[in-house]
Parts: structure tokens; sequence; C-alpha cells
């Protein structure tokens, strides 16, 4: 009965939404939309770092994913300098030291790991990054460092690396003599050896030091070392170059991975820091590189050589060294020994000390940029960078929702959508299951107990209501420094965990085999054969012919990719790493291989979406860039994968695709996240086209659809959320080119508030109601208008473009987003008015139905919005009424109140003013008694309902407060959460509002009689001043 439920329900959901697919929507008809960043910011790694001499709060660094960042205040805040030019992955920085506002950005970092980004090439600035130009090399993928000139800022050398995946001529050193605009390859060891490190030697420009290393990954290894790694010297400003790998002392057989540095106080002072089997570690020469001595081979200088590798010399100090790893390591004695130091983060990759102050350095490892000024004994925090890369993600039930992810070089987190204060901060968010390369799944009847995974198949679950934490693996058997050949399950660094859609107590997880568990991890059973193609070639120690690396990222002919349908419990499927797509609709009895045959092999199938509203639709993204393919490649099938329909048009061939994700409220709606950024398909895969926005340029790892937001995993520049997809439904229907006002989504009412462009912590939902309407034209003479009115058609509030001041309403032709706040309108607050703790707010509107029309000149437009509860809430709907209603009294005596004050200061400026007019007057002595008479008696009024002596913020500590502060201050009080008032508090208001009454009713009669009577004997003089009521 179940089944034949679904499919009628599916039957109904297409034919409502079969017309809608042929439609396509252009971005003017939605680029109101915007992503918010929600953070966290937790930096992610940085291999690019730099300073500026003798601007000693100047730095810049470039995130591995997250563009160019800069300080100006030593780094306790950075800035984006790179969005709305370029983005992505940068593997150098370097600073012109003839004029510091010429700045040159090589993209592609050098820390290979296994979820490296290439770059974009060149990019240089004029103006200290405020504007940049690209310079072209755009094959370079990889550009580990950039060397400037430092008399003459337009004779450049890039580092390329290039294409780690496959052979390429576009590596080497190349050099431009013109800032950029052309480049000529001046060294090139071969086709699969790039350059990693290069130096101009600071005491003379002509001397050039530069390493190759050849480099390959592949997606399932990495090999680092072999024939091209060597290093080399040029004397002639790079124009030819000498191995310097090959003279006397240096190890004579394979090489890996070389740094290079030179001493600025001895040029003949050269460190090399070197990947060898038997002979690594680090070298010196003090013969500008004619003969070498191995100074310290150390494992801990040395370990992982493929990831750290990097030496930089002290800027003060001949026998000071620096080396870059896990740990960074300092010499004082020219590398004979050295003590190891920790940043605030670990895994360090790229140090630049000031030469005018060695104390004075920026470094650059896995959690991002961090400064000294101390010489390290005291560092910046990298929890003020948004530059995290984030794996996988998910949500869950609670409210606010909350959002999962693990964070790579740090731990996994879950972080609230939204809060009720005015940012995301580091209060928002905390730790959960799993580590840094995990899949997150929430168990679906209780949002405390998480489950997560990371490398060596290890799987974890946290309860968060008591704090406990178990082990769960499949087979608790650490693979680490194994290779893939003779394991019994092969868990991948990034491998699947999900529960069944269908049976809440179903949880899968994903090996060669795909494992099931109903009793939380107590045991297993496998419910599959091995669905990968288990090449035994492929299944290898990693890391080259020197050092070894195995860590799961390379473990391939894995499962990679899993999803179950929605609609039918049981169809189940399944994508490998090696390019094969199962499916089973009988929860796993039987297996059936729907591999698409156009598809190219070894596709690693990154996330499998299956339709909402089909059961036997599919759509699957997948990558082959670890192959040296960096084209996208979506895929679609309608009949349960027996054919399937490549579905990329639109999408540019070089951003290869990792997440295609269906809208589960409109058929058709597709989102799919790039190497590159955002795509958006409105007619179900045939056209793409970009869906950027305010997003920067980012690798995008996944996506996920919860209440209408759209949340965006990034790889390098945290979480983002789209956060109504609502507009983009109601493209479907309705003319998007005329004058339109959009449904406001279901607002809720609640705390918090939104505040823009922090630097230190993530934005913030609007609190309120968040209205779209599109203009098709305007100009300044048209009126605009919004209106937002109760259940009854009475008016709350209306903002215009005609109003000069309050209530001003900003449009623009197009698309336009405008958040009314849900208050009522609220006291008046006069200029120069200083109150103690006292809100002087209308009440909120309680939940309900409402109304908003959109006025454009003589036409109206009309939608209806709901404001729901927040379900914390403990008042009832009768509750927040009672509420609403004192507070809407409350606020009308002190309005009242103000606005008589206000009158009461005018009528005393113009009483002043008779008074001086006429000072000198007989004929008027007895009016002049009486306006100061009148004075006095105004001005204890004035006084009795506020304190006039208070002038600056504390003076109400000295000068005792007044009526209308005492009523602000219950109103504060009472606007605290959605309670009704307390028997006390509508005690403590009718005292007041009593006692105000009396004054008011004090000024009227005053206003009636004495001032009437003023301006009655005034003009029986026939004076030429009148005084007139106001």
């Amino acid at each position: 009965m179940r089944l034949f439920v679904s499919l009628m329900v599916l039957f109904l959901l297409i034919g409502i939404n079969t017309k809608s697919l042929a439609q396509n929507f252009d971005e003017t008809q939605y680029n109101a939309l915007e992503y918010r960043l929600l953070g966290p910011f937790r930096g992610g790694r940085s291999a690019a770092v730099t300073g500026v001499p003798n601007q000693p709060n100047l730095f810049y660094f470039g995130a591995t994913g997250g563009g160019v960042w800069k300080t100006t205040n030593g780094g306790r805040e950075w800035e984006n300098i790179s969005d709305g030019f370029f983005g992505g992955s940068i593997g150098a920085i370097s600073v012109s030291k003839s004029d510091s506002n010429v700045i040159y950005v090589g993209g592609g970092e050098q820390t290979v790991r296994g979820n490296v980004s290439s770059g974009y090439g060149i990019w240089k600035s004029v103006d200290a990054g405020k504007t940049w130009t690209e310079l072209g090399l755009k094959n370079s993928r990889h550009v580990p460092r950039i060397a400037v000139d430092p008399t003459n800022h337009n004779i450049v050398y890039a580092a390329v690396l290039g294409n780690i995946y496959k052979p390429s001529q576009d590596r080497g050193v190349y050099k431009s003599i013109d800032g950029g605009i052309t480049w000529k390859k001046t060294l090139f060891a071969n086709e699969y050896s790039g350059v990693v490190d290069l130096m101009i030697d600071p005491t003379n420009q002509r001397i050039v030091y530069a390493s190759t290393w050849r480099i390959q990954r592949t997606p399932y290894s990495l090999s680092s070392g072999g024939e091209g790694s060597a290093l080399w010297k040029s004397t002639d400003s790079g124009e030819t170059w000498k191995e310097i790998s090959k003279n006397k002392g240096f190890p004579e057989d394979t090489l890996g991975i070389i740094g290079v540095t030179v001493s600025p106080l001895n040029n003949q002072r050269v460190w090399a820091m070197v990947e060898n089997k038997d002979k690594g570690g680090l070298y010196r020469s003090d013969d500008g590189g004619d003969t070498w001595n191995l100074v310290n081979s150390d494992r801990s200088l040395r370990q992982r050589a493929w990831y750290y590798t990097r030496v930089y010399a002290d800027t003060k100090d001949a026998d000071i060294v620096y080396v870059m790893n896990v740990r960074y390591h300092k010499s004082s004695d020219g590398g004979k020994t050295f003590n190891a130091f920790n940043a605030p983060h670990g895994d360090h990759h790229d140090l630049w000390i000031a030469p005018e102050n060695s104390n004075r350095m920026i470094i650059g490892d896995d959690g991002g940029a961090q400064v000294t000024y101390d010489g390290g004994e005291t560092w910046s925090s990298y929890h003020n960078q948004p530059t995290a890369q984030f794996y996988r993600v998910t949500t869950d039930n609670h409210f606010p929702y909350r959002i999962y992810a693990a964070q790579q070089d740090n731990s996994t987190i879950r972080i609230s959508h939204r809060s009720e204060g005015s940012s995301i901060s580091e209060d928002d968010w905390e730790e959960t299951a799993g580590g840094e390369s995990a899949h997150i799944v929430v168990d679906p009847e209780n949002d405390d107990i998480v489950y997560g995974g990371s490398y060596g198949g290890f799987l974890t679950r946290v309860n968060h209501k008591t704090g406990t934490v178990r082990a769960i693996n499949v087979w608790p058997d650490n693979p680490m420094g194994h290779g893939a050949e003779g394991m019994k399950y092969r868990f991948q660094w990034n491998f699947p965990i999900m529960f069944s859609k269908h049976n809440p107590k179903r949880l899968y997880t994903f090996s060669q085999h795909v494992h099931v568990t109903e009793n939380e991890g107590q045991s297993w059973e496998i419910i599959s054969p091995d669905l990968t193609r288990n090449d035994p070639e492929k299944l290898k120690s990693s890391g080259g012919p020197i050092t070894q690396d195995n860590t799961s990222v390379e473990y391939y002919c894995t499962i990679f990719a899993a999803n179950e349908s929605p609609l039918v419990e049981g169809l189940l499927w399944v994508g490998s790493d090696d390019g094969l797509i199962h499916l089973t609709r009988d929860g796993g009895e039987n297996w059936e291989n729907v591999t698409p045959k156009e598809m190219p092999e070894w596709m690693m199938i990154n996330s499998i979406e299956p339709s909402a509203f089909d059961a036997g639709t599919c759509y699957v993204a997948g990558t082959k860039y670890k192959s040296g393919d960096f084209a996208p490649y979506l895929y679609k099938t309608s009949d349960y994968g027996k054919t399937w329909t490549k579905i990329t048009n639109g999408i540019n061939p070089e951003h290869f695709t990792r997440v295609l994700r269906e809208d589960p409220k409109q058929k058709g709606l597709l989102y799919t996240g790039t190497e590159t950024g955002m795509y958006i398909s409105f007619d179900d895969g045939k056209k793409w086209q970009a869906f950027q926005l305010n997003l920067p340029i980012v690798p995008i790892t996944d996506l996920a659809i919860k209440d209408n937001n759209l949340i965006v995993a990034t790889q390098g520049r945290s979480l983002w959320i789209m956060d109504d997809l609502t507009v983009l439904h109601q493209l479907y229907t309705g003319n998007t080119a005329e004058n339109r006002l959009f449904i406001p989504k279901d607002s809720y009412r609640m705390d918090g508030r939104s505040r823009d462009k922090s630097k230190t912590s993530g934005t913030n939902h609007p609190n309120g109601v968040i209205t779209y309407f599109n203009l098709k034209d305007f100009n300044k003479d048209d009126a605009v208008s919004l209106t937002y009115f109760d259940i009854k058609g009475d008016s709350i509030k209306s903002f215009s473009t005609k109003n000069k001041k309050d209530n001003k309403l900003e449009v623009k032709k197009g698309m336009n987003q405008f958040v009314w706040d849900m208050s009522y309108k609220g006291a008046e607050l006069l200029d120069g008015m200083i109150l103690w703790w006292a809100s002087l707010d209308g009440p909120q509107a309680i939940p309900g139905t409402y109304k908003v029309s959109l006025k454009v000149n003589d036409k109206n437009y009309s939608q209806p919005f709901t404001i729901i509860a927040d379900p914390r809430v403990e008042s009832t709907l009768a509750d927040m009424q009672k509420q609403f209603d004192f507070v809407k009294d409350v606020n009308n005596t002190m309005d009242n109140a103000h606005k008589s004050i206000k009158k009461i200061k005018k009528i005393k400026e113009q009483l002043s003013a008779f008074e001086s007019q006429y000072k000198d007057s007989e004929t008027v002595k007895d009016l002049l008694e009486k306006a100061k008479k009148l004075k006095e008696d105004f001005t204890k009024i004035e006084e009795a309902l506020y304190q006039t002596q208070n002038k600056s913020n504390q003076d109400p500590l000295n000068f005792p407060i007044r009526l209308t502060n005492k009523l602000g201050h219950l109103n504060a009080l009472i606007s605290m959460g959605d309670f009704a008032p307390t028997d006390q508090d509508i005690a403590v208001k009718n005292e007041l509002t009593t006692q105000i009454n009396v004054q008011l009713d004090a000024f009227n009669k005053l206003v009636s009689d004495e001032i009437s009577a003023f301006n009655a004997a005034f003009n029986n003089k026939n004076l030429n001043y009148l005084f007139v009521e106001d």
C-alpha cells in the first residue's frame, strides 16, 4: 500500500510541473537573491604568505581554495582582495620591494594533497590589491613561487609546477621583463617535472636559484621524486641555468622535492632541504652551491616531504635557519641542531621574515596565516579567516536547524544556520562526530546523536546530550601506512555514510561493499558484493620512489557516493571512485551494474541524487580531474539506469562537477557545484547557466537543501547559504519580466538580527519578512511603496521611495529585496534624548496571516504571507496577543508624552523669543511676566516626564530617570521573549501611565487655557510678533 500511495503522489507531482520544464530564466529575474556567508571563521590551509618591508601591520596570504587576503592591522582582521577578479587556490604571492603597490599572485598550491585544487594563472595588482589584471600562463595550473627583481618590478620570475596529473610542456621557470605582459620559459627539466621553489639572491639580483620536482597524482596514487627533480642556479638573471644538485656533497641517487634559500647576510651560504631515501635532510653550501654538506638528517625535518620541504634564512643572523614541517623548526647554529615550535595550527608550509626585523614574521599552515612580532613567542589567531575547506554537508531537524560538515585539517562541526544574536559566531558551532574527512549523518529521531567517519575506516557515534563517544568501525584494523592491497575492507578517505530515508534505524556505510547496521554499529552486515573494478594494479602502496604515503586518500576501487530513493524504500544507487554505478531495488538482495556506456572509464562518481519526483530518475556527478581531464560530467537516467543522458550543456568545459542536487519542491530545477562555482538549470539539465551571484570563485564540494534553503560547502571559503529558494519556484508561474511581487516565505517570529560585513564572524539570517519584488522599469519620478497589513486589512507600516528619511524605500530597476522587521510603530525618540535601559520599539507582529502590497505609481500588487511562532517558545498565541496589546499601549503613552515634550520645547523657544524681543518694553510688562510663568509651568511638566539634565550616556546614574524612561524600561522588560505581562508589569504600567496622564492633562490645560489667553492678550496689543499655538 505504501508503494501505491508513493506512486500516486508521484503522478500528481509530475502532472503539476510537467509544463514548467521548458522554461528558462535570465539572472536578472532572480539576482536579488544572495548567498550568505555562515562561516565558521576558522582558517583553512595556506601555502603562500608575505609581508611588506617597513610596513609592520601589512601582510597578505593566499588560501588553497579561497583567494587572496590582506590585513592592515597585524592579523587581527583579514579581508579578501581577489573577489570580483579571481579566486580559488593560491600558490604564490610576491610584493615588489621597489614598489609595494605592485603584487604578483600565482594560482595553484604546491601542497598537492588529495583535495588539491589547481589555479588560474598569474594575476597582478598595481594598487595594493584594489584591482587586478590577468597576466596569462593559464595552463600553469600550479605556481608555487613568484620572485620579483628587487630593483625593477617589471622583471618577474614564475615557478610553474604545471599539471600534476599528466605530462605537460607548460612547466618550468618563466621570466617576464615587461611586468607580465609576455613570458619566456628559461628553465625546463622535463614534461613530468615542474618548478617548486625559486629565489633571487637578496644581495645580487642576477643570481637566481630554482628547484624542479617530479610529482604526479593519479586517482589512486601520489608519486614524489624521480628524473627531473634537481636544484638549479642562474647567474645571468634567469636566462640560463646550471644544475647544482650534481655538485660535490649532494645526494647522488633519486631526488624528490627540494626547498632552497639564501642568506641575505652571506650570499655564499645556501641551504637546501632535500627529499632523498637514504641521505635526505638539510644541506648547506658555503660557496654558493659549488659544494654541499649534509648538516641535519633528523626525520622530523623531512617527514612526509612532499607536503612540506620549505627552508628560510633569517634576515639578521646568518646562522639562523627555519624549516617547515608538522611543527616549524629553528636552528641557531647553521642547521646543526634544531628546536621545534608550534604556531597556533600545525602543518606549516610557508614563512616570510621581515628584512628589517626578523622577529616580525607571518607563517602559513593548515590553519591559514598567523602573524608574530616577537619571533614566535606569540601569534595572531586563525579564528578570523573564513577559508575553511569542507567535504560533505548535511543538516538535522533541530530548530534552528544545524549544518554538519568536516573541515579539512581540523575537526567536524555542527553550526546553526541562524542565531538569536547579530552574527554566526564561535558560540553558534561546536565539534561533532568523526574527523577531518568525514561524511556525517544525524539520527533521524534524535538530533543529538551523530555519526561521523574519517580516514582509516574510523567511524564514531557521538551523543551530544550525554557527551559520550563510541567508536563503531566496521572493521577496527588500522590501515595507516599500508597500501590498499590486501585490505579486508577498503574505506576511502571520504567514505560515505547515510541513514535510510524510510527506516530511521537503518544506517549504511561503504567500503568496496555496502555495510548496514540497525543496532547503532554494534554489528554490521554486508549486503553487496564488491561493487568496484577491484583492479589490483591500482591497489598498491602510494608515495613514489622515495617516501611512501598511505593515509587512505589514494585507496582506490572504493564506493565513493551512494543514496537511497526518497520515494521507494530499498532502492539504492551506489557509485565507485573507479567509475561504476550499481543499483538495487530490493534493499541489497540483488544488484545491477547500470554504469552509463558512454561515460569515460575510471570516472570518480562524486555524488548521486535520486529524484524526489520519479523513482526511476537519478542524477550523477562525476570527475576525472585526477586523470588530467577537467571537463564536467553530469548524467541523468529516467529508466532506472537502462539509459543515460549527459547533461552538461552550458557549463564551462573546464569547470569539473562534484555535486548535483535536485530541488525537492520544483521538478526540473537543478543545482550543481563545480570546481569554480555554482550553476543552475531550470529545465532538468537541458541547459545550465551560472548561479554565482555574490558567491566568490571557489571549489564547491557539496550542496544540501533544507527548508527551501540551499547550503553550499566550499573548499576554501567555508559554508554559504541561500535563504529563499521559493523565489526560484515562483519564476515558473507568472510573467517575471513585468512588475511583480513575490510571495514571501514563511517567517519565524524570533530574536536575532543580521549585521553585514563582519570580518570575524558569519552573517546571520535577516530577522523579518524577506520580501522580493521586480520592477520592470524605475526612474526617480516613480512612486514605489511597500505596505504591510494585518489580518483585518489595517496598515501596519509603509515604506516609500518618496519618504525623505523615515521608512525610506530604496529600489532599482529589476529584482529588489526588502526586509520588514515585523515591528509596528514605536514611540518617537527626540533629538538628544538619553534614556537608561529603555525601549521605544513598537510590538512585534504575532503569528498569523498578513498581506504585503507593492504599489508602483497607481498600480497595486498584493501577496499574503505567514508569520509563524518560534517552535521553542513556551507561550501561547493568546499570551503573545496580550504582550502585543501591552507593548502597543505602552508605546502609545510614551509617544504621546514625547510628542508633548516636543511641543513644550517649541512653546518655550517661542516664549523665549518673545521675551528677547520685548524685554525692554513697558507696554507688555504683564505679558513678559506671564511668559516667564508659562515657561516655568511647562518646564515642570517636561521635567516630570523626562530627565532634562541627562547630557551623556551615564548621566542617569547621577540624575534620576523620569516617567517616560521608566515606562520605556518596562517596555524593554516585557519585550524579552514572547510572554504575556505579569501582574506586576500591569500594575507598574497602570501606575506610570496614570502619572504620565496627569502631566499630559496639565499640559493640555496650559495650552487650552493659558496659551490661548496669552495669544489673545498678545494680539490685542497689535504687536508685530505673534505667538502661534502649536
